[in-house]
């Protein structure tokens, strides 16, 4: 049996059986089979019915949805009730294009064997779409890497996190309600073993993963020959501050985007690049910010700042920010756990390039903040990591601004904003290390077609 346990004070929330072996065979057969009787299909404006039906049941829930979602994966309520509000309007966007992902007209005639014709591609479903998610978004990552399969016309199998599964399983439930038919979306709770299994599952079409960068390019390495594959794992957010830049819009956008979930998210701020005209000025303001943070159970509405996902994470964060600390940085606030569960929102200034939280993803509630005069030589820095996802830069003057956007290593670049802003429509993804493909309800929905050419030969064309 799988234990869930809130990591706020560690009480067991529910036990849940583990998916056997012969139960995941059972769903990969399902999802062939209904894959393969494309006379069976359902139809896009079924899909569209369905999905309807989905927000509705969604608005119904929206208090549930957000209690379940905080007190199993420790997002204090105020964001999680955000995050099921993000997770509705997703289901609305996939919605919405249903009908517009499509094909194209190829020009003919350009060549005389090419007189006569009449060209263009349709997009339909890839197949069977497996899916693994993270803890950090219980419930919108289900929606991002379910609904698009769905309205894709794919069915597909998800695997949540561990530890935080229930968001999930209600969300199955809610798919039922709906009427989703049996089969197109299934879940399974299994270990890793199982879910390299399933992944790598010559079935399997796509395979959406959201995770670490250590498991994904492994399962990647693995799959079978033809199978698609999106991953989205970790950076180590950079972001650049120019001498101009308006610290009343600074301070709120960074304290934010650091400690927002505690600092698990993917583009969450870590490595603050800062002007030594204002170095000083943000660090004290950036500190002060993060000690009137309140902290504490992410059930209560006054909580900003909630526990960590375990433990375990506790306790290397606290190690990390110790050998940061034994290598020269300065400790400006915070630093130290407040329980097994709880770590304070931290700010560290001039760590050394070589500690690992100035290498690798924190996440956790840890801010480094670097001083700089040269601001090339700091993009130098802020890029000499293999990872290459969001970043940001304020700045008061434009040009300086789009120099800096243009010259940083990041596949999205936030101008006068923190690095973890996001909207559902928007594309989303890392590049090199921090992954491949392309998220963002439309961007998902795409890559889980594929695109077919035909050509019609007419001596009337």
């Amino acid at each position: 049996m799988l234990k869930v346990y809130s990591p706020h004070d560690l009480h067991l929330i529910r036990e849940i059986p583990f998916s056997k072996p012969k139960e995941i065979e059972r769903s990969l057969e399902r999802a062939e089979k209904l894959f393969k009787d494309k006379k069976n299909h359902i139809p896009a404006w079924k899909r569209i019915e369905v999905l309807e039906k989905v927000v509705e049941i969604m608005e119904s829930k929206r208090t549930l949805l957000a209690k379940l979602a905080a007190e199993e994966g420790g997002k204090p309520l105020v964001d999680s009730i955000v995050e099921v509000d993000r997770a509705i309007n997703g289901v609305k966007i996939a919605i919405s294009y249903s009908g517009v992902i499509s094909g194209e007209q190829i020009p003919m005639g350009q060549t005389k064997s090419s007189q006569n014709r009449l060209a263009f591609t349709i997009r339909e479903p890839i197949g069977v779409v497996v899916s693994i998610s993270a803890f950090n978004h219980p419930l919108n990552l289900i929606i991002h890497q379910t609904v698009t399969a769905i309205a894709a016309g794919c069915p597909v199998i998800i695997k949540p996190a561990l530890t935080t599964p229930l968001s999930c399983i209600e969300f199955m439930h809610i798919l039922k309600e709906a009427g989703l038919e049996d089969g197109w979306c299934q879940y399974i709770i299994c270990d890793n073993e199982n879910a390299e299994k399933l992944a790598t599952d010559p079935r399997v079409s796509f395979l959406n993963f959201i995770g670490s960068a250590k498991v994904g390019w492994y399962l990647r390495s693995k799959l079978s020959p033809g199978t698609r594959i999106a991953l989205e794992h970790g950076g180590v957010a950079p972001v650049i501050v120019e001498a101009d830049a308006d610290l009343n819009e600074l301070i709120p956008a960074i304290t934010k985007g650091g400690f927002y979930h505690a600092g698990q998210v993917c583009v969450s701020v870590q490595r603050v690049f800062v002007h030594k005209d204002i170095a000083k000025e943000v660090a004290e303001k950036l500190s002060s910010a993060a000690k009137k943070l309140v902290v504490g159970d992410p059930l209560s509405m006054d909580t900003e700042v909630g526990p960590l996902i375990t433990t375990s994470v506790v306790d290397r964060v606290q190690s990390w920010v110790d050998e940061a600390i034994g290598e020269g940085a300065k400790l400006l606030t915070g630093g130290k756990k407040l329980s097994d569960s709880y770590y304070e929102p931290t700010v560290l200034v001039n760590p050394s390039h070589n500690s690992k939280v100035s290498k690798e993803e924190v996440f956790g509630p840890v801010i480094c903040i670097y001083e700089y005069g040269d601001v090339d030589k700091a993009i130098r820095i802020a890029n000499s990591l293999a990872v290459s996802f969001q970043a940001s830069v304020f700045a008061k003057n434009i040009d300086n601004a789009l120099k800096a956007a243009s010259e940083i290593n990041a596949s999205a670049v936030m101008i006068n904003d923190h690095t973890a802003f996001r909207v559902d429509w928007m594309p989303f993804g890392g590049s090199e290390s921090s992954g491949i493909g392309v998220g963002g309800i439309p961007y998902a929905m795409k890559e889980m077609t594929k695109e077919k050419l035909i050509v019609i030969k007419s001596s009337k064309i």
